[in-house]
């Protein structure tokens, strides 16, 4: 009854191709299930297949057997299947996408490898991704064994617990390595990312606290501005008020704090500082910038001490 039903599948496979003539070779299973089959077909598709095929038929039998073993006979027929129509459903590759997978490792049908790659990787789960990972290997399947790797990593811990890390340990301690270097290398490239997003914040911040202080210098915002401008003639706050009030504070800190009178200064003082500081060193434009310590001759320095009503430069 196995044996019709695969006898079957192979023709209705070679039917929906096209008018073939009588099969002439026969895909020996491990069931002892014979699968016929056209050997031009098999040829065109498969390399490998094509040079067995090109080697004499051994003790003068008219009969050519090729033999496909060590999986289960539907895997079988359905890769015999695939090389007429390439076509391979999802329940067979639910059920038979692994054996599939090395069957066209073999064999060498790239397309085939490709589908089953991403079958088998849409269907990793705890307890079979080492496997997976070591069969990857094995077939050359750079993609599926990065899968399994960034698998085996996102849930190590419940990875370690399964049969499959316990063999891979005692069996496979090479890959045991590759794997906890290639978590290693993923903890710190994650660190790297996370450092450049604060330094990227960082630039961020400063740049926009340099574009309120010139902003602040040149036109005002609000309740801080130059001091030559009139704060009834002022601006309404701009669009980086958020930033632009937090200079504005500084300025007022700066300005008003008893420890920089007295020649100490403190925290928000040197912040300030450093503002001006890196605007002076950056600035395009030092003889016309209105923002103090930019103009080399000093003669904005002392707006710091021309102030009215406490809020203007």
């Amino acid at each position: 009854m196995e044996d019709n039903n695969h006898n079957s599948t192979s023709t209705s496979a070679m039917s929906s191709a096209s008018e073939l003539p009588e099969p002439d070779v026969q895909i020996l299973t491990s069931g002892g299930v014979r699968i016929p089959a056209h050997s031009s077909i098999l040829a065109m598709v498969s390399p490998v297949l094509d040079n067995i095929m090109e080697r004499p038929v051994k003790h003068g039998s008219s009969e050519r057997v090729i033999p496909i073993l060590g999986v289960p006979c539907d895997a079988v027929s359905a890769f015999i299947k695939y090389l007429y129509d390439s076509m391979c459903t999802e329940e067979q590759m639910e059920k038979y996408g692994i054996h599939l997978l090395v069957l066209s490792h073999v064999y060498l049908v790239p397309q085939l490898k490709q589908r089953c790659s991403r079958g088998v990787s849409q269907r990793l789960t705890v307890e079979n991704v080492v496997d997976v990972l070591q069969l990857a290997r094995l077939c050359d399947a750079p993609d599926l064994y990065l899968k399994c790797l960034k698998q085996v990593t996102a849930r190590f811990k419940a990875v370690e617990q399964t049969e499959g890390w316990k063999f891979m340990q005692e069996h496979d301690p090479w890959l045991e390595l590759h794997i906890l270097r290639f978590m290693d290398e993923a903890e710190s490239r994650k660190k790297r990312r996370w450092r450049q997003r604060k330094e990227q914040r960082l630039y961020l911040q400063l740049s926009d606290g340099l574009e309120c202080l010139e902003h602040i210098c040149r036109e005002g915002c609000t309740t801080v501005g130059p001091y030559d401008v009139e704060t009834a003639k002022k601006p309404s706050p701009c669009d980086k008020y958020a930033t632009c009030q937090g200079v504005q504070m500084l300025i007022k800190h700066l300005v008003l704090c008893k420890r920089r009178a007295s020649g100490v200064g403190c925290c928000r003082c040197n912040r300030m500082w450093q503002l001006l500081r890196l605007h002076s060193s950056i600035c395009d434009h030092p003889d016309s910038c209105r923002v103090p310590l930019c103009n080399s001759n000093g003669k904005h320095n002392r707006k710091w001490g021309r102030m009215r009503s406490g809020s203007c430069l």
